[in-house]
């Protein structure tokens, strides 16, 4: 169960952000917020990420994630609840393909 005024949500995002520094990117916004979760490339394209901690820190990190790195183009971010089960701190996560992302 997640703290009073805390949130976790599960992000796909779409469009030129595999290969322009989109997941380190990710990792260091995150961790400046205090956020916790993960980031990792699906081989579909995308960049997915689990974010959990504070829901005004959580949709600053949002806010930040349409327009990502210098060299990204975002197209869109679809937002979707999660559980919010997570290790503390925030990572960057190997590729999985589309298949095992929608677990």
């Amino acid at each position: 169960m997640l703290e009073k005024g805390h949130k976790a949500i599960k992000l796909k995002i779409t469009g030129r952000v595999q290969g322009v520094w989109y997941r380190g990117w990710t990792v260091g916004e995150a961790t400046s917020l205090g956020l916790d979760g993960w980031v990792r490339n699906v081989a579909d394209g995308s960049v997915e990420a689990l974010v959990v901690g504070e829901e005004a820190k959580v949709e600053e990190l949002v806010r930040r994630c349409h327009t990502g790195p210098t060299a990204a183009r975002v197209d869109n971010i679809v937002i979707s609840e999660a559980m919010g089960i997570t290790p503390k701190g925030f990572v960057q996560k190997p590729t999985v393909d589309y298949a095992e992302s929608r677990n």
